[in-house]
């Protein structure tokens, strides 16, 4: 089974690439909004605990499938230890199901210029429905590039399969055929 998490800042377009990703290869696509979006609709607002439990529901099910693989779109960022700690986390559900399991990083960059344009992408706003306050989730965006270092350092990923690719120029179809040929998915 193979494993690529789909890494960058917000609105960098890790669920559109994910998307097209799926349509060229065999892995199937989990965006974090696919369990973000149901919480804040039932709960009516985010709640980070119950999101991780529904995650490792599907990570757990999903590892012990034939399925030949995943894409997980996510934010990391690498000033957390908490969030280096939680890729780890994921990587230990798949390898108690699944001890053959290989990894993989595909991670995105844009501008800040760039990713405040596609957070209004008719795209994003029909999947995610709690960006749909355009102004609020940019300053959601503009907060975290504040807070939270959201690119990694060049040489930092320490593990092998890893691309870095500045998708600024880019068409998600581009991009994820970048990411497939590199890894030979």
């Amino acid at each position: 089974m193979k494993l690529l998490f789909l890494i960058g800042n917000a609105a960098v377009g890790k669920m559109t690439v994910g998307q097209e990703l799926m349509k060229i290869t065999n892995l199937r696509l989990f965006h974090n909004h696919m369990t973000i979006e149901p919480v804040i609709e039932v709960f009516g607002y985010y709640d980070s605990r119950i999101i991780q439990r529904l995650r490792e529901v599907f990570f757990e099910e999903f590892a012990a499938t034939e399925q030949y693989g995943m894409i997980f779109t996510c934010m990391w960022a690498f000033d957390e230890q908490s969030d280096w700690d939680y890729i780890e986390q994921i990587k230990e559900i798949f390898r108690r199901k699944n001890r053959d399991t290989e990894f993989y990083y595909a991670e995105l960059v844009a501008s800040q210029e760039i990713r405040l344009q596609r957070n209004a992408t008719e795209n994003r706003l029909k999947h995610k429905a709690s960006k749909n306050d355009i102004a609020a989730s940019s300053r959601r965006l503009l907060h975290n590039d504040e807070t939270y270092r959201l690119e990694s350092y060049d040489g930092e990923i320490p593990f092998g399969n890893y691309i870095k690719i500045d998708n600024s120029a880019l068409t998600p179809e581009e991009t994820a055929k970048r990411i497939r040929e590199y890894f030979h998915l």
